[in-house]
């Protein structure tokens, strides 16, 4: 495939027109009576009309027929995401699922999704939902959308290709991409393919406030690339339509393609990341760091400095701490902390926690490092040491409370009854009197 190309920026107002058709983008106005080449101008807005400036975001879609026309939709079968949280009874364990498994058949990305938890109501815009996708086939014809939220998709295995109302983008493991509430996109893929998916409800992720740590670090706004225009004009053929609306998908049926847009401009854009170019910030004297330095992307809730949800991620980086236990602290948390893992080892659990498999803590469930993390931690030499090389783990953190999907915890069957072991050979290494 050619080499695409990007437009660099987080949050930037953007302009891109196909090269085919030059000068497509009106001149002074956004919708003039006659758009250039016949086109039809039509608004996206991911926020009211009325949010503020700095919160604004909407693009302007010049394109050959309008996203209007299509039949009307109708409820199409639904077998793998679900907003049901109240499936299963609550559970307070700490929870690790093995990898989860790989399309058996032919799947597409739409069929290969799978919710495992969540909490809240996309109908009043304010939640989360956690969702694992598996595929080996490409959507032919096809087109997805959410009306509910953003997806911050995090492959694990396989490289997607990924068409949008907006131009095309790949995303391998160790990259991510958002694709934002009512963004049309079709998926394709050469290969097997797994990951993980984060969907929020009615809500927008942003790169985090930095304080102390001053202007630049942790993901760099320069590093997220939007994708360029590109369009087809295919005409007098099948297309579906899946809309995922309060939770449910629906489909409908058009003559052509979605992906008609032969130029655009705006601010609300899907968007991609390399994680490796995360600008790690760590401790260079003492004591483990909190996870909040490694936030890549986070939903703000209404209140200050909690997060709807939070994207963090631990990668390749030195630790250099003097007297200082160095992996993870053992944790209760008042957040709800999923995690899954891109490629190698993670540190606190070595061996047993494999890529493409999770692990849920849930709100003040305890959870630390094994048995054996503890005890090499304890006693190694405290030298300045890579750590994590090879390795990719991330986090899903939210101040809901998830509840686990009966897919999660049982039609998978991937759950591990023997978690909590990993913890049991603790001992009490106590020196104080009796």
């Amino acid at each position: 495939m050619k080499e695409l190309q990007y437009l660099r920026g987080f949050g930037s107002e953007f302009s891109s027109e196909d090269p085919r058709c030059p000068n497509a983008l009106p001149l002074g106005q956004n919708s003039p009576q006659k758009c250039p080449y016949g086109l039809y101008a039509e608004q996206l807005s991911g926020t009211s009309f009325t949010a503020p400036r700095s919160e604004n975001r909407r693009t302007w879609l010049y394109r050959i027929r309008p996203s209007v026309g299509h039949q009307p939709f109708k409820k199409c079968a639904n077998t793998g995401m679900t907003h049901n949280w109240g499936e299963q009874e609550p559970d307070p364990n700490q929870m690790r699922w093995k990898p989860f498994d790989l399309a058996a058949s032919d799947e597409d990305f739409v069929d290969g999704l799978k919710t495992v938890c969540g909490a809240g109501d996309p109908k009043i815009k304010l939640g989360l939902a956690i969702h694992v996708y598996s595929c080996n086939s490409p959507m032919k014809n096809r087109a997805f959308y959410n009306a509910d939220g953003d997806f911050l998709i995090v492959p694990q295995m396989g490289t997607l290709i990924i068409r949008t109302e907006f131009g095309k983008m790949t995303v391998s493991p160790n990259e991510i991409c958002v694709i934002q509430q009512g963004m049309r996109f079709s998926v394709a893929v050469s290969e097997q393919s797994r990951g993980y998916i984060l969907e929020v409800f009615g809500r927008h992720f942003h790169l985090p406030d930095l304080g102390p740590i001053g202007a630049n670090g942790l993901a760099n706004a320069r590093d997220f690339l939007t994708p360029t225009a590109w369009y087809e004009n295919c005409e007098n053929i099948g297309f579906e339509i899946i809309g995922k609306f309060q939770g449910h998908l629906f489909s409908a049926e058009q003559n052509h393609s979605p992906f008609d847009v032969v130029a655009w401009h705006g601010n609300y854009v899907p968007y991609k990341y390399d994680l490796s170019k995360f600008m790690v910030i760590n401790s260079v004297s003492f004591d483990h760091c909190d996870p909040s330095i490694f936030t890549v992307l986070t939903c703000p809730s209404d209140k200050l400095g909690t997060a709807i949800a939070d994207f963090v991620i631990f990668p390749p980086r030195w630790s250099v701490q003097e007297h200082t236990f160095r992996p993870p602290y053992y944790h209760r948390n008042c957040m709800s902390e999923f995690m899954g893992l891109i490629l190698g080892e993670y540190e606190a659990k070595k061996g047993s926690f494999q890529p493409g498999g999770a692990t849920l803590h849930s709100i003040m469930t305890p959870h630390g490092p094994d048995k054996s993390c503890f005890e090499y931690g304890s006693n190694e030499p405290l030298v300045p040491k890579k750590v994590a090389e090879g390795t990719q783990a991330f986090m899903f953190e939210s101040c809901l409370s998830l509840a686990v999907t009966e897919w999660g915890a049982k039609t998978c069957e991937k759950l591990d009854p023997e978690y909590f072991k990993c913890w049991q050979g603790l001992n009490s290494n106590f020196t104080g009197p009796t």
